[in-house]
């Protein structure tokens, strides 16, 4: 029997072992290999309507050249539009597109930041620290990102050391209050903290969910959880054991979650997590994920 929640939709997905995107079908058939030659991406956005690609590339983290790259929908027309260099080590992606905003996580330069989607006006929203030694404090650095466009607000996370429970999720407006810096807004909120590893986060608008992968150790680590983002604010694990999950894309329309891991393999399931199944392995070294409808 076809699973339904085959029929429709399109992957797109990094390989950070080969320095590639390539997209498929979301029952995993159909694999087209698109971009080649990437420096180490993480995370990649699609704007359906405008026919983008958008990725982040990491680059080699204590040198400051991470740079994020735009192509067309086929892999044509690549180009740069932040340079290497022009943010330290980008993460997670988000694309804004009510605003014509992509937002970004910068790890290392422990910075919350976006810029057009051409690249111009480059802003820095958060700093979490300043100089060498705060970058040796993996507490401070950045990594996920998602947007609330209809309350205005930003979330990212800090995931702390490896399996050192310190990560946390954090919350605040969108657009910089005039007066404080990014590293003194005083409208920055802990949502939750005590996380094993909090990486990517995907907002469910329609229900007010906030979803996100957590590395580190079970059982709230190596998961998928969730939070009723104006309810409890309490982690609900919903989907377990990907091996180092890293990317979390929703369709929830579909009622359709799907996960990326380290080790290769594509997973997808219910939104609550049931009816988990591979639908692709052996990828490479699996990073960021996104979804879009049929193109």
């Amino acid at each position: 029997m076809t699973d339904s929640r085959s029929s429709s939709g399109r992957l797109f997905v990094l390989d950070q072992c080969a320095g590639r995107i390539f997209s498929l079908n979301s029952d995993g058939s159909d694999s087209k290999t698109l971009v080649t030659g990437c420096r180490l991406p993480d995370s990649l956005a699609v704007d359906s309507a405008a026919g983008y690609i958008y990725w982040s590339n990491m680059g080699v983290p204590h040198r400051n050249d991470g740079s994020i790259e735009r192509a067309d929908l086929d892999g044509g027309n690549r180009r740069f539009i932040i340079p290497e260099g022009g943010t330290f080590t980008p993460k997670q992606l988000h694309l804004d597109g009510r605003r014509g905003k992509l937002y970004w996580s910068d790890r290392e330069g422990m910075r919350v930041m976006r810029a057009n989607l051409d690249g111009s006006r480059v802003e820095t929203l958060i700093r979490t620290g300043e100089g060498e030694g705060d970058r040796h404090d993996p507490s401070n650095w950045c990594v996920g990102i998602t947007v609330d466009p209809i309350r205005g607000q930003i979330y990212w996370t800090q995931k702390g050391a490896n399996d050192s429970g310190h990560g946390r999720i954090l919350r605040a407006s969108i657009d910089m209050l005039l007066g404080p810096t990014a590293a003194s807004r005083p409208d920055v909120e802990v949502l939750l903290q005590g996380l094993p590893e909090p990486v990517d986060l995907e907002f469910d608008l329609e229900h007010r969910v906030l979803y996100w992968t957590d590395r580190g150790d079970l059982p709230r680590g190596n998961t998928v959880s969730r939070t009723a983002i104006d309810g409890d604010l309490d982690q609900q694990v919903v989907l377990g054991h990907p091996m180092e999950g890293i990317g979390l894309a929703l369709d929830v329309r579909g009622d359709r979650m799907f996960v990326t891991d380290l080790a290769g393999s594509i997973y997808s399931a219910h939104l609550n997590g049931s009816e988990k199944r591979r639908i692709a392995m052996a990828q490479g070294s699996l990073s960021g994920i996104a979804y879009a409808e049929r193109l």
